[in-house]
């Protein structure tokens, strides 16, 4: 059992600390003008909104959308708990599927749907897939450029895409549900929220998280050929599934039900499957990553379990809180993000799909864990 009582003399870290800084989030101009944009564009749409069917509409619909959510986002974060994304990612990758993808798609599908010669299946099934799964799928790219150390495998793939396709499909249903409500009444309403917000709220994420598998296989690849063509094909995989969705709906019940059942159910299966096995895989290499930096030197050997298990990050974390106060667990919750990323670094950097900087972000990682290190009060080893 753990003692009582710590073997060192904590006591809650006070104000004014040098704790103060390490743990303050320093926002880059990228992330103040990602933040601004999406903010922007955020209430621009849901101005347009309100405007379009009256405030009380739009939150009816509004909140209609929203309880088809709560169980996506629920297993998405469920999924990304041994490599947890921070927090301002998870929401800009909202965000974008929420308003750039959506912004994205307003205006170019009309231009699209505008050519000559075009007919309404070709733009339902056939344009509209790839515009749309061209604007979630963006945010992949984005981050690849501009903040490759975020996107470690075929994982971080699954729940960034899916957390795009999550923000797309809240605003597209709050539109399909305003129009229904305000052209045909509250029963077709009701019929719908059956087939979007009950049977099919995964169906976006389920589309775009098959360009995620893409990207993650291609940043994890040594081979050019992975590296080069995962990323599309992924991305072909997005569109056909939802090219064969929209298509179902010119067939009747019957074919968009026979759709449902042998495609998007199956899909569905296979993408979690995956997803599962790719979490174990992760937290696996973790476990052996951080052995091999403690045998390297690099880190506290008696805080791998510290970090390596999920249930024992959050008892650390308690047990932080109790000695030190919040400002401790704070610190120890640092300390361990710091560790897990210098963990996957490192993996990464033994499996040769390391980022080119890879020699100066571990540097960077040391210096910070070492600098978190006295603070992060750690329950003692246990007692047998």
């Amino acid at each position: 059992m753990i003692p009582p009582t710590a073997p060192r003399a904590y006591s809650s870290v006070p104000a004014g600390d040098p704790i103060d800084a390490l743990l303050r989030r320093r926002n880059s101009p990228l992330a103040w003008a990602t933040m601004i944009t999406l903010g922007v564009g955020g209430l621009v749409i849901s101005l347009l909104v309100v405007l379009w069917g009256g405030p009380v509409a739009a939150l009816v619909c509004a909140l209609l959308a929203a309880v088809s959510f709560p169980l996506v986002l629920a297993v998405c974060f469920w999924l990304d708990r041994y490599e947890p994304e921070p927090g301002r990612y998870r929401l800009a990758a909202l965000g974008w599927g929420a308003v750039v993808a959506v912004l994205l798609s307003v205006l170019s599908e009309p231009l699209v749907f505008a050519v000559p010669g075009t007919t309404e299946f070709v733009d339902v099934a056939v344009s509209a897939p790839l515009i749309e799964e061209a604007a979630k799928g963006s945010l992949l790219a984005v981050l690849v450029i501009f903040r490759r150390a975020q996107v470690h495998g075929v994982l971080d793939g699954i729940v960034y895409a899916a957390l795009a396709g999550v923000g797309f499909a809240f605003v597209e249903d709050i539109v399909y549900y305003l129009g229904t409500l305000t052209e045909a009444g509250a029963g077709s309403l009701g019929v719908l929220f059956l087939l979007r917000g009950v049977m099919g709220p995964f169906a976006h994420p389920l589309f775009t998280a098959a360009t995620g598998i893409g990207v993650g296989l291609a940043v994890t690849s040594r081979r050019p050929v992975v590296r080069w063509l995962a990323p599309p094909g992924g991305f072909v995989v997005a569109v056909v599934l939802h090219g064969l969705w929209n298509g179902s709906t010119f067939g009747g019940a019957e074919d968009y039900f026979t759709t449902y059942l042998a495609v998007m159910l199956p899909m569905l299966a296979v993408i979690l499957i995956l997803a599962v096995w790719a979490r174990s895989r992760e937290g696996r290499m973790l476990t052996g990553a951080l052995q091999q930096l403690a045998g390297y030197g690099l880190i506290r050997p008696d805080a791998i379990r510290w970090v390596a298990r999920l249930s024992d990050r959050m008892s650390a974390r308690g047990y932080a809180r109790i000695h030190g106060g919040r400002r401790a667990a704070r610190a120890v919750r640092a300390y361990q993000q710091t560790m897990i990323e210098m963990a996957f670094l490192h993996a990464h950097a033994a499996g040769g799909t390391a980022p080119a900087d890879v020699n100066d972000r571990m540097m960077a990682l040391r210096q910070r864990s070492e600098a978190l290190a006295p603070y992060a009060i750690l329950p003692p080893p246990v007692l047998r």
